[in-house]
């Protein structure tokens, strides 16, 4: 890297526009959407799909609800040919989608385009040329006027042409490739001539789509662009302004998101962001932002796992875990302090009414995973750094089992030493079976064989334990009265001189419903020495679960 100072690197600069209106705006309403995943995001594909592959996309696309969705580049290869007339012959395009085919402003490129195109029903001819200083001077070596002449010339080819799509509705896509990098009033001069010979109406709308082919600077340049040109096109009201934005700087959203306050009408991009370099705008991305701000973007991702799944599948690329809504962790909280606020919001939302009408306002989880088909069992993850609260969290959404709350720093610190001991994260299962070890089948020195209670018929209220336990490997007979099983039990165990001990909590609660159902039963004890354990007990038996708990936190304590 070049040290200061950079001479090889310049600003790229600002747009005149002092009373810039898109900061005051919100974003109120739904953009026309148009997927290019089967054109721009194939092209970029170190292997592009098949017609096999394109086909299975672009009926998930369509299922999705996109309704105009950009099929290929038909005059540059016989792939994107023959995909674009199997869509047509065999009648795959679903009624009110229209397919849109991507041409140069070349005559021999743009006859052909037609030429795929004939028998579909609704079509529109997107037709670019590069107008960015760099492109006029370095690719072509054109000026100005020439480079104006080739939209112009396209243009009113591809309006001769019309007839030969008799019964098809065509509309037309115009696109100064590279207007990010283009004098903004060169790029209006070249789309306002582009209209004169198109003759757009406020009925049949022009689409103008101002890419960022290469993005060079921050998003509020693109929205100043963008509300700049908008504001200065005539008859403006006769033309649907579209986005395109890439990420080569990582703000293509944003750039987006500014560009839509700008004034723009329509965006343009991909599933996930697959495109040339480091992508083109993500789609799903910019929608679920809408969504988790109130507006219904009238796209479908309540199964965002399936879409990705035949994005991954048809592409052969992948989805980054931390990808923004359809990673494996964007749901997903390591941190103690991040799994126990998130806890305490899920616990909240169930208390005050989990519904659809109720506001969505759960710590660090911006939208409601099951709104994606996402489940709650993948939010909160265990390793070394998690808390208290996210293993009692997996616990209970995973295996029912409520924990009481002095008890989580036992549990916690328990499975976060074994992730620690390991070196990675700890699934569900593991959780439990670190647990279950630790405070269901720890059996020494105290061991529960057999037990029976009766009531004693002169008290309404005592019962006598008669039971049979090992203690250090050697097995005893035990005799107790009291006031209810567990502590008929104790009393039993004082009289062997075991009862070191005393009770300070005891819960319990039932997992399940119906016939399968069991009783979790928690004991709490504190020994003379001071220590204090929770043990836990789980059995078919509400009295036989409260037995083992307490023998579990009598282990526990020695």
């Amino acid at each position: 890297m070049q040290k200061k100072p950079i001479s090889k690197y310049k600003p790229w600069g600002t747009i005149d526009l002092p009373d810039r209106k898109w900061p005051e705006r919100t974003i109120d309403r739904v953009p026309y959407w148009c997927s290019v995943d089967l054109r721009d995001g194939n092209q970029a594909l170190p292997i592009p799909m098949g017609i096999k592959e394109k086909l299975e996309l672009f009926d998930l696309l369509a299922k999705v609800g996109f309704k105009e969705i950009e099929v290929g580049f038909p005059s540059a290869a016989q792939t994107e040919f023959d995909f674009t007339r199997k869509l047509i012959e065999d009648d795959l395009i679903p009624e009110g989608v229209a397919i849109q085919v991507l041409t140069q402003a070349r005559e021999h490129l743009i006859r052909r385009s037609f030429e795929s195109l004939k028998g579909a029903a609704k079509a529109i001819v997107h037709v670019y040329n590069s107008t960015s200083p760099l492109q006029r001077r370095v690719t072509f070596g054109m000026s100005k006027e020439q480079i104006k002449k080739i939209a112009v010339d396209g243009v009113r080819l591809i309006r001769s042409l019309l007839a030969e799509l008799d019964g098809t509705d065509v509309r037309l896509e115009y696109s100064p490739e590279s207007f990010s990098d283009t004098e903004v009033d060169y790029a209006l001069e070249v789309c306002e001539a582009v209209m004169e010979a198109w003759e757009p109406t406020e009925e049949r709308p022009i689409i103008l789509n101002l890419p960022a082919t290469v993005e060079l600077f921050t998003p509020n340049v693109h929205a100043d662009q963008i509300e700049w040109f908008c504001r200065n096109l005539k008859e403006r009201e006769k033309a649907l302004i579209s986005l395109h934005t890439h990420n080569d700087r990582g703000t293509g959203t944003a750039a987006t998101e500014l560009g839509l306050l700008a004034g723009a009408d329509r965006v343009e991009g991909t599933l996930f962001g697959n495109g040339e370099r480091t992508g083109n705008l993500d789609l799903v991305t910019v929608a679920l932002n809408m969504y988790s701000q109130g507006l219904d973007p009238e796209l479908d991702f309540s199964d965002l796992d399936r879409v990705r799944e035949i994005y991954e599948r048809t592409t052969g690329m992948t989805v980054h875990e931390r990808h923004p809504y359809g990673g494996d962790l964007v749901f997903t909280a390591f941190s103690g302090s991040h799994q126990d606020a998130i806890k305490k919001g899920m616990d909240l939302r169930t208390e005050e009414g989990d519904s659809d009408d109720n506001h969505w306002q759960v710590p660090y989880l911006s939208i409601d995973p099951r709104d994606l088909g996402r489940s709650y069992e993948a939010i909160i993850r265990i390793n070394s750094q998690s808390g208290k609260g996210g293993v009692a969290y997996v616990l209970s959404r995973e295996f029912g089992l409520e924990l009481p709350k002095p008890m989580h720093p036992e549990v916690g610190n328990l499975v976060n030493d074994k992730a620690d001991s390991e070196s990675r994260e700890l699934a569900a299962d593991e959780i439990y079976a670190t647990f279950k070890a630790e405070f269901l089948e720890k059996n020494t020195p105290l061991k529960l064989i057999g037990y029976q209670t009766h009531k004693i018929e002169e008290s309404q209220e005592e019962v006598s334990c008669l039971a049979s336990i090992e203690i250090n490997g050697q097995s005893k007979s035990i005799q107790g009265q009291g006031n209810g099983p567990i502590n008929a039990f104790v009393h039993a165990l004082e009289s062997k001189g075991l009862k070191d001990f005393k009770l300070t909590d005891y819960r319990q609660h039932s997992i399940g419903k119906g016939s399968g159902t069991e009783s979790a039963a928690f004991v709490q004890l504190q020994t003379r020495a001071g220590r204090a354990a929770y043990g836990c007990g789980i059995d078919s038996s509400i009295e036989k679960s409260g037995l083992l708990a307490l023998v579990s936190a009598f282990n526990r304590t020695r």
